[in-house]
């Protein structure tokens, strides 16, 4: 019976002080009457007594509520701090974190890929092998590696988590590869459903990167436009919308010339993608008369390229192109008789002219200076005079590193070198500073002349394609894959990357140092002065905030911030076995407004056919 009643009251005094510390805590209340008090016995234990105490006047007087003699220490410590409104358990005491692994950036990106609808353009029904190559999508925007690297390294994020790959290897990705590789076709016409329409322009340019090793078929030693000599390349086409969307892209061996991939490109365009009125945008390079006679054999497809400079010299010394015609525009439409069926528009960049007159005019006195080295070095060799031949090497050196040898004429004997300034040839080539001639089939009743320099333009377009896919942001460079289908895949891979990139940087703009009215500007600005920075972009990069006071961030910069949005796995100290709770970080205003805008990014009706 004296046991019932202790648990009794035990009870009782739990609920009470319960109650009043939920009181307190409600009514913000920070006098406690109630307190512990532990008094000494002389021959016994002290005794643990739960008391109330109040003043009256200069008198304190306090009352026994409950003997809690009989209770453990610990439970008369928890007793106190309740009483005193303190936690009962520190977190620090509560809680273990095992480990925090950033979220943020893998989460938005996987967002995105959602929202673009991009595993269903991969495959329809989610498998392992789909699940493997969003990974590697995701994987290469953070941070671009090998494959192997790849496996570990989403490991140190929650991407492995996300997608279920905690047990992937390498050899696992190779094989996602192959099966990529697979559906490269069907991939691209589904892309190519989405964003090219009948009518519209076609955007598409040659690129290559430089391969190490020498067991691939496709490397082969070209014109290597990395600037890395002794290395063999792989050279590669990639196609894009009129906005610079990437549709498709094909290897092509090293030492393939770029016209000799136009062909291909014609019939992709035509039976893959059942286009029949399209118009293809190239460089001059690409576009030469002999493919341009190519394409005039197909009806239905339009070009837009540009003039060779020769090509305009002969324009200017034939009286095609009257400088006259430029004085109050910088552009002027003509029609020639050696280019039937073509609209021929000659533009005049003033700024242009300027900026490359004062290159040569340096890379002039550069040729000039090494001359006079190689001049100062022949005198100095009276013993041991230079011949004719060694001279002559010291000079083709030069010539090549300045590209100036069609101004100088030169003179190479034994033990003498002269030389001398074309004066007429550079006049001729000052000339023609400035002047660049467009060229298209397109009729003025579809496109005028405005049109059509902005229609080549665009260009640049794939030209940024290129460079991200090359540099730090999706790193195509350099390719180590030894089978010829590997490196293919490879290629296919960093083109899906950089798909998401674009839209990423689309979505992510007023976060970024992006001048968002520049699309705006293309369709209304003069089309042959260079570009300007909009008032909005200008004051973006002076404020280095947005309207809202965020930072303002480069792509890199912005993802490592989301970064530190990160998924902590925590357990209870009293319960180490138990199963871990997960909690995210509170976002900070930079992460949650990330997060709206790829939320409310409007994507247009990309829905697989």
């Amino acid at each position: 019976m004296p046991r019932q009643k202790s648990a009794m009251c035990s009870h009782v005094i739990e609920s009470l002080v319960s109650f009043l510390s939920c009181f307190n805590r409600l009514y913000h209340v920070s006098y406690v009457p109630m307190y512990v008090e532990t008094v000494p016995n002389r021959n016994s234990p002290p005794a643990v007594l739960l008391r109330e105490g109040w003043r009256e006047g200069h008198r304190v007087r306090k009352r026994t509520i409950a003997n809690l003699s009989h209770w453990p220490a610990q439970k008369v410590a928890r007793l106190r701090q309740l009483l005193k409104d303190q936690p009962l358990v520190h977190p620090e005491e509560a809680f273990t974190i095992d480990r925090a692994l950033p979220h943020g950036h893998v989460a938005l990106i996987l967002h995105l890929l959602r929202r673009l609808d991009l595993p269903a353009l991969l495959d329809r029904k989610r498998s392992r092998p789909r699940d493997l190559v969003l990974a590697m999508l995701v994987q290469r925007l953070l941070a671009p590696t090998s494959k192997l690297a790849a496996t570990r390294l989403w490991h140190t994020t929650t991407l492995a988590q996300e997608l279920a790959l905690d047990n992937a290897d390498e050899d696992d990705l190779y094989d996602a590869m192959d099966w990529l590789l697979e559906r490269q076709e069907r991939i691209e016409r589904r892309l190519a459903a989405r964003h090219l329409t009948d009518s519209g322009h076609v955007l598409y340019d040659v690129s290559s990167s430089y391969y190490e090793g020498r067991a691939c078929a496709l490397a082969q030693f070209g014109y290597s436009r990395d600037g890395k000599r002794g290395r063999p390349i792989v050279v590669y086409g990639l196609m894009t919308d009129a906005a610079g969307r990437p549709v498709a892209i094909q290897a092509y061996e090293g030492n393939t010339a770029d016209p000799n991939t136009v062909p291909n490109q014609v019939a992709k365009l035509r039976d893959r993608f059942g286009l029949e009125r399209v118009v293809l945008v190239g460089d001059r390079g690409m576009l030469t008369q002999t493919q341009i006679d190519h394409l005039k054999q197909h009806p239905g497809l339009g070009w837009i390229s540009a003039l060779r400079h020769t090509d305009i010299r002969r324009l200017f010394e034939q009286g095609a192109v009257q400088t006259s015609l430029f004085d109050a525009r910088n552009l002027a439409e003509i029609t020639v008789a050696a280019y039937p069926d073509e609209r021929l528009v000659v533009c005049h960049n003033p700024i242009l002219a300027e900026r490359r007159r004062r290159k040569r005019d340096a890379l002039l006195r550069a040729t000039e200076e090494a001359f006079g080295k190689i001049q100062r070095q022949v005198a100095r060799r009276t013993r041991t005079p230079l011949t004719a031949t060694a001279i002559a090497e010291k000079v083709g050196r030069a010539q090549n590193r300045f590209k100036m040898a069609k101004h100088f004429e030169t003179v190479i004997e034994d033990h003498r070198f002269t030389y001398q300034r074309k004066t007429a040839a550079r006049e001729r080539e000052a000339a023609l500073d400035g002047y660049y001639v467009v060229r298209t089939s397109e009729p003025a009743t579809r496109l005028d002349a405005a049109a059509v320099v902005r229609g080549y333009k665009n260009l640049a377009r794939v030209e940024r394609a290129f460079r991200s896919l090359k540099t730090v942001d999706l790193r195509i460079r350099p390719i180590y894959h030894r089978a010829e289908s590997r490196v293919r895949a490879h290629i296919f891979l960093c083109m899906l990357a950089y798909y998401v990139e674009w839209h990423l940087r689309q979505a992510l703009a007023p976060l970024l140092f992006h001048d968002e009215e520049l699309d705006l500007q293309r369709a209304t600005r003069d089309p042959v002065l260079p570009a300007q920075a909009s008032d909005t972009a200008k004051a973006k990069k002076n404020r280095r905030r947005t309207d809202d006071g965020l930072p303002l961030h480069s792509m890199s910069t912005l993802l490592a911030e989301l970064a530190t949005q990160c998924r902590c796995a925590c357990r209870l100290q009293t319960d180490p076995d138990g199963p871990p709770l997960e909690r995210l970080t509170e976002p900070t205003p930079l992460q949650r407004r990330a997060a709206e805008l790829i939320k409310t990014f409007p994507v247009a009706d990309i829905s697989i056919s």
